[in-house]
């Protein structure tokens, strides 16, 4: 086992698990009352999340640095940036209705426990089971829509309760099910949902950011709820 395999293995745990410092810089935002800084740093976890399993498997990290479970790894550190530090911000950016920021905000928690611990989180065509605790796009959306608190108590409540239903959401980079235009349709809703971080833009400009960023979003939802509705595509080798 040559020392560059292994040294490549670890260095692909730590970008995993720079995450967590992410995730705590993002936290500190939220004390600050830094609302786009909090989510600058949130995105860059978020693409962190995306890009660390694809540089896992080209590393062979399972083979090179076997006494780290990357799949635990990921996951922790995925619950601290999709569902703690957005709780907190819906709680301390006024979200959330002050007399039931406590109980939504546990009801996110235990959601989203709920998400990550299930054994069966994805189908065998990698599409997720169930709402996939993206609470960090949830608190965005929110934050850039300018959304109330009665608007996202009920968002909340309905996302709760799609954790635990029989519904489907799309995995952007694993689901092979629409070939390239799902990456791309995925790129775009990256660009445009990022750029809504700058404060720069013209009203007009991040009016159509917006709207990019939402037809995206519904679209990439839109595909997970055909899944549902249509079931798994007949392709060698998947199951039900």
């Amino acid at each position: 086992m040559s020392f560059g395999a292994r040294a490549g293995a670890w260095a692909v745990h730590a970008f995993t698990a720079s995450g967590a410092v992410l995730a705590l810089l993002a936290l500190e935002a939220v004390l600050d009352g830094d609302w786009g800084e909090c989510f600058l740093w949130l995105g860059i976890a978020l693409f962190v999340d995306g890009v660390d399993g694809s540089l896992a498997r080209w590393a062979q990290a399972k083979r090179y640095a076997p006494r780290i479970d990357g799949d635990t790894l990921d996951l922790v550190i995925d619950y601290l940036t999709y569902v703690f530090v957005p709780t907190l911000f819906l709680w301390r950016a006024e979200l959330l209705p002050a007399q039931w920021a406590l109980p939504l905000g546990a009801l996110i928690q235990i959601a989203g426990l709920y998400v990550f611990a299930r054994r069966d989180m994805k189908t065998e065509d990698n599409y997720f089971r169930g709402f996939p605790a993206l609470w960090n796009l949830c608190a965005f959306y929110l934050w850039v829509c300018g959304a109330g608190p009665v608007a996202g108590a009920v968002t909340v409540v309905v996302l709760a309760a799609a954790s635990f239903a029989p519904v489907h959401f799309v995995h952007p980079a694993r689901v092979r099910d629409y070939g390239m235009w799902l990456p791309l349709l995925t790129a775009l809703w990256a660009v445009a949902t990022l750029s809504l971080i700058w404060n720069g833009w013209s009203e007009a400009a991040r009016t159509g950011l917006l709207w990019v960023s939402l037809g995206t979003a519904a679209v990439l939802i839109g595909l997970g709820l055909l899944r549902s509705l249509r079931g798994p595509r007949k392709v060698a080798g998947l199951a039900g």
